[in-house]
């Protein structure tokens, strides 16, 4: 922090001293908090708890959100609850993995008709902007659709969707989403400052995720897409263990380096029984805008290949094209810029084969219920 914000930090660490936990200590001086930041009037920090003191420490964290925004020049608090596994004298991990146990225990997200995590093995395939067009095109088909970027790391939705400054309170203490083009939309790039670094271990993640899910209000929804970050690890975990998914879909480019990861991801999601309703292959071709040639630069029908080898569905392809490129950075998504052109009509069939694998996957699982 500079000199300027020390006043500030000094009265935050005030605070943290004046809460005092169950046991009659104080938390600022408990050990307990971690990844303290402070920049552009908005402070995250993460509090570490034992699984079993889940209930006893939300009304504590929520009177630490309450506190610190009373602060001058503080406009929004992301506090976090997190569990680890404890080390043994001798360095050996005792006990079962709290990681994997939410804070939360009711399903945050029971009003919504359907979760969806839309994956990928790696990072560059095009997933965050798959998701909102996806979105947008669900929408176009009569669907009540949000979007929650889960991507802790690099939140790329705000710039997606054109969002600007910070979601609303609302009742229980709740955030309310933001709303672009018809979606809900809910990003931790919406709660730090752009330029803030989130460094965060696996346990912060988790339950970053988690309180991204029961803390803010969703309401009813047909679908909320969850832009995953890449790769199988604390993330995928918490969502999966956090709420009740009804299925995955996989982003791949066409080149066996992505193929290769997302077949990691389809085993992840396999292990903790949430159905893959299928892959996309995103920058099937490259269409280029001077003559119009298609271009197989990364290769052509490894995904499709792949969904045939795993025995998953192939949802569809999508071009790469420079108008793609150029709403995606304006913040206008080419989907509703315009829903009619050829990449509206390819996410709009995408979208239907993604409904008919919903109703395939509801179908399988009532045949499978004893």
């Amino acid at each position: 922090m500079s000199q300027s914000e020390h006043p500030v930090e000094d009265d935050v660490q005030s605070i943290l001293d004046e809460v005092i936990l169950p046991d009659g200590t104080a938390l600022g001086t408990s050990g307990r908090i971690s990844g303290l930041t402070f920049a552009g009037g908005r402070i995250s920090l993460s509090v570490q708890i034992d699984a079993a003191e889940a209930d006893a420490f939300i009304p504590i964290r929520d009177e630490v959100e309450a506190r610190l925004r009373g602060l001058s020049g503080v406009t929004s608090v992301f506090a976090v609850l997190t569990s680890e596994r404890k080390m043994s004298e001798n360095g050996s991990v005792s006990g079962p993995p709290d990681l994997a146990k939410p804070v939360t225990r009711a399903d945050p997200l029971a009003e919504v008709g359907h979760v969806i995590a839309v994956a990928s093995g790696k990072g560059g395939v095009g997933k965050s902007t798959t998701t909102v067009n996806l979105g947008l095109a669900l929408r176009a088909l009569g669907l009540k659709v949000g979007i929650l970027d889960a991507d802790i790391y690099g939140p790329s939705l705000p710039t997606l969707l054109g969002l600007h400054g910070k979601p609303a309170m609302g009742e229980g203490r709740k955030l309310k989403p933001m709303r672009a083009f018809g979606l809900e939309a809910m990003s931790m790039g919406l709660l730090v400052e752009p330029e803030t670094a989130m460094v965060w271990r696996g346990p912060m993640v988790m339950s970053a995720i988690t309180q991204m899910m029961a803390d803010v209000e969703w309401g009813k929804l047909d679908i909320l897409l969850v832009d995953m970050p890449p790769g199988t690890g604390d993330a995928q975990l918490a969502l999966a263990q956090g709420t009740r998914l009804a299925g995955a879909v996989i982003v791949s480019t066409p080149q066996d380096l992505s193929l290769i990861d997302a077949r990691r991801g389809i085993a992840m999601f396999r292990k903790v029984d949430v159905p893959i309703l299928g892959i996309i292959e995103n920058m099937s071709h490259f269409v280029c805008p001077d003559c119009g040639g298609s271009h197989a630069i990364f290769g052509q029908g490894g995904a499709r290949a792949e969904a045939a080898r795993l025995g998953v569905p192939y949802l569809g392809g999508i071009p790469l094209t420079m108008d793609l490129r150029v709403a995606s950075d304006a913040g206008q998504p080419v989907t509703a810029r315009d829903p009619e052109g050829p990449l509206g009509q390819i996410f709009q069939q995408i979208a239907r084969a993604l409904l008919g694998g919903l109703e395939e996957a509801r179908v399988d699982s009532s045949r499978r219920a004893p």
